[in-house]
């Protein structure tokens, strides 16, 4: 472990006696501890003033979550009515912004390598506070950081961004003008790292990665990666993964990575550099992002995919399935040991509990409008696949038809 903090002082000390011992930091006085109890972490000190406990909460079987926005969460009309449909519908988590598209993170922090990138739009003062009232009811709680998709910190070290191929001292931009950190720069990573560990120390039950991938949806052909020069996109991320992994290990925090939901179906990384099996060993839950509306016309077969919600889902799902409980996989892997000399190579690889995949599941109108009978064919086609965890994704925060199937039940 390199690091609790960046701001912590050169006193600090990290001790971790795995996830049912002790977790404890120091940083002089107070000496704070954190003991995990039948899954809740009771943080102690042996010094006054006294510290407020921060609790950690088991992870639900099966988590049915949805989504919060960082403003949302900081706007008491929204969050107010969001917490109620978990409380009476049968809901029991909920997914909050800690660092959204914009790079902004969503809660003060003293810590001088996240100071400066504390939004000023958007967020709650009072995060630590609202996720307490979440555990008190009974909410596991997930936070989502947008990784390498960061237009705020690529203005401020735009010596680790992904450049422009004919002007490679020029931050490359996607389609909607954001630009991203190459996969590549390690400093970043720490920064991630340090974000996670506050995250968790503050409450988050679970660290949801998102964008973890290189970019798309720009000129891809006048694209420069600075950083990842001489490796292979699912290399660079697999490194990434590696060391998130061991960064957060010894907190005890539950990892969870979103995919593409085509990663489910294709063996490729979808020039992005993700690959399932190449994701598995690294986190708790992996989600891929099966919303029926971003799949390409044609896929497997269906010319209208937003007419076929339940076979989009149930085909993704069922294939996610299928390889997360395999032993043999095609892909190569830092954890993959090859099976004999054929061609083309098999891999030996550990074979995952199903319940590994929890995906995201579509409750907003796009292109066209969601209906309660799309929903719930969503859920039932999870169902079907062997699953029953899922996240419920709507920007716009307001769940119109998920509310509807949920209240009629």
């Amino acid at each position: 472990m390199t690091r609790y903090s960046a701001g912590l002082l050169a006193s600090t000390a990290f001790i971790a006696l795995g996830t049912a011992g002790v977790f404890a930091y120091s940083s002089g006085s107070p000496q704070l501890s954190f003991v995990r109890i039948s899954g809740v972490y009771e943080t102690s000190t042996s010094t006054q003033p006294t510290v407020p406990a921060v609790k950690h909460i088991p992870t639900p079987v099966p988590v049915k979550a949805i989504y919060m926005t960082q403003c949302a969460a900081g706007t008491p009309s929204f969050r107010d009515d969001l917490t109620k449909l978990i409380y009476e519908t049968e809901l029991n988590a909920i997914v909050i912004d800690i660092k959204d598209y914009s790079g902004g993170i969503a809660f003060p922090s003293d810590d001088p390598m996240l100071a400066p990138y504390v939004s000023d739009k958007c967020g709650a003062n009072d995060m630590k506070e609202f996720v307490k009232e979440l555990h008190d009811n009974g909410v596991y709680v997930i936070g989502r950081i947008t990784v390498f998709q960061d237009p705020l910190y690529t203005k401020a070290h735009p010596e680790l961004a992904v450049k422009k191929a004919s002007a490679t001292s020029t931050p490359w931009k996607d389609h909607k003008g954001l630009s991203f950190i190459d996969v590549g720069a390690r400093p970043f990573w720490e920064y991630i790292a340090t974000l996670a560990k506050e995250s968790y120390a503050m409450g988050f039950d679970e660290l949801n990665f998102d964008y973890i991938r290189f970019p798309s949806d720009g000129d891809m052909k006048d694209i420069y990666f600075p950083w990842s020069i001489g490796k292979g996109k699912q290399v660079a991320l697999e490194e990434f993964y590696r060391f998130l992994q061991a960064e957060l290990k010894l907190t005890g925090a539950v990892l969870s990575a979103d995919l593409f939901g085509m990663t489910a179906t294709n063996e490729d990384d979808l020039n992005i550099g993700q690959v399932l099996e190449r994701t598995l060993p690294y986190f708790d839950y992996v989600a891929p992002m099966v919303y029926p509306s971003h799949y390409p016309k044609g896929f497997h077969g269906y010319t209208d995919v937003n007419a076929n919600a339940y076979n989009i889902v149930h085909f993704s799902m069922s294939e996610a399935v299928r390889r997360t409980l395999a032993t043999t996989t095609a892909t190569q892997s830092f954890t993959h040991t090859r099976i004999g000399t054929s061609t083309p190579a098999i891999y030996e690889k550990p074979s995952y509990a199903m319940s590994v995949m929890r995906p995201w599941l579509q409750s907003f109108d796009y292109p066209v409008a969601y209906t309660p009978a799309m929903v719930e064919a969503q859920i039932k086609a999870v169902n079907d696949a062997g699953l029953y965890g899922y996240m419920f994704w709507d920007p716009a925060n307001k769940y119109r038809s998920l509310r509807q199937v949920l209240q009629q039940e």
